[in-house]
């Protein structure tokens, strides 16, 4: 059974394909720049990796560069000989609480949703549009990124704003990173030989984007994004948890304007912000104060946060780390535990894979 996983960014594919009889991954393709000068293509298959620069004008363009490429090396003669194609969608809003069947209601609400991620939902849709043009007979599967925590209970996803601010305009904690989590979570239920309805567990994803999840009884009951992925722990760019009223201040005494307040929060804060790089790597091998200032306040945050999680959760079985940072950096976990009383919960670091979480869930509940 051959299922594709397509993640579409504004001007990225990524595009894995398994064999999921044995959920081993037949090719990896990563278009990067597309709609510029030069574009990018990094090509994965039998161990061996290819890259290729040429120009990639739209999504289109790309998803037809990757047919090419896999019917090339015989790997597939076309997409409509998938047996299904699984789309990550990062905001399903309330209207998604699990993945879904792609049609024209779904592309709709999917639209109707880019307000509330303007940055992503759109260049997931432009993913879907094209693939189902490619495809139209192969069965299509959106899987979203706030789906896993639907189901936080309404203490958790509220905010203490005026109700009406939730009824009529929807403004509540979603979550994000919901695929990474609960592929994470299944593979602590295996190391820990438990049934994942018995799992209490706290996972940190931890990459350039980064969140934590509290898990109880193999369900999500909190996470730290909220209404948008600026919400939570100090990240590569984004600033994190900040006193609201700063925003207020800086457009009222500042002057500066919506965009310029969104582009400062989401792409200029940070570890970014604090020292000039975002890359953990470099940081800490550096000597600098504000370097070693940035790596403080992240791990402060991280650690305020697992500390609430074991409140709110009682007993924790595990805290486990995920994401790039989160599995490459020894320093940054060892930082993290240190000092932290977790009452025998194991401390776990497990590689996610999210494109093999939305394969999963494909066969799961549509195959």
């Amino acid at each position: 059974m051959k299922i594709a996983v397509i993640n579409s960014g504004s001007s990225s594919i990524k595009f894995q394909l398994f064999e999921m009889d044995t959920e081993e991954v037949l090719a990896s393709i990563m278009i990067e720049k597309i709609g510029e000068f030069s574009s990018i293509t990094t090509f994965k298959y039998d161990d061996k990796k290819t890259v290729i620069t040429s120009v990639v004008n739209n999504h289109h363009d790309g998803l037809e560069n990757i047919m090419n490429l896999l019917n090339e090396n015989n790997i597939l003669d076309s997409f409509n000989s998938l047996d299904a194609i699984g789309h990550r969608v990062v905001h399903g809003g309330e209207e998604f609480k699990k993945s879904t069947l792609i049609d024209e209601h779904v592309v709709q609400k999917i639209n109707e949703l880019i307000p509330l991620a303007p940055l992503h939902n759109p260049a997931n849709l432009e993913g879907i549009v094209q693939s189902r043009r490619k495809a139209p007979f192969v069965k299509q599967i959106a899987v979203f990124d706030t789906s896993f925590h639907s189901t936080m209970p309404e203490s958790a996803y509220m905010y203490a704003l005026p109700y009406e601010m939730y009824e009529k305009h929807k403004i509540r904690r979603y979550g994000f990173h919901g695929t990474s989590h609960s592929f994470v979570m299944k593979q602590t239920a295996k190391e820990l030989n438990k049934d994942v309805e018995n799992l209490n567990i706290i996972t940190l994803h931890l990459g350039n984007g980064a969140s934590a999840c509290a898990i109880q009884n193999g369900k999500s009951i909190d996470t730290s994004m909220g209404f948008t992925p600026l919400e939570g722990l100090v990240m590569g760019t984004r600033s994190g948890d900040i006193d609201p009223a700063i925003i207020i201040h800086m457009q009222r005494e500042l002057g500066l304007s919506f965009d310029e307040v969104d582009k400062l929060l989401n792409k200029q804060s940070g570890l970014l912000g604090i020292c000039g790089k975002n890359d953990v790597r470099g940081i800490v091998e550096s000597d600098d104060k504000k370097a070693k200032l940035a790596l403080e306040m992240m791990i402060r945050r991280i650690k305020k946060y697992i500390g609430s999680y074991m409140a709110l959760l009682g007993n924790v079985d595990a805290i486990v780390f995920t994401g790039g940072i989160g599995e490459n950096s020894e320093y940054i976990r060892n930082e993290v535990m240190q000092n932290l009383q977790v009452n025998g919960a194991k401390v776990l670091v497990i590689k996610t894979d999210e494109e093999l979480e939305i394969a999963k869930e494909c066969v799961k509940n549509y195959m």
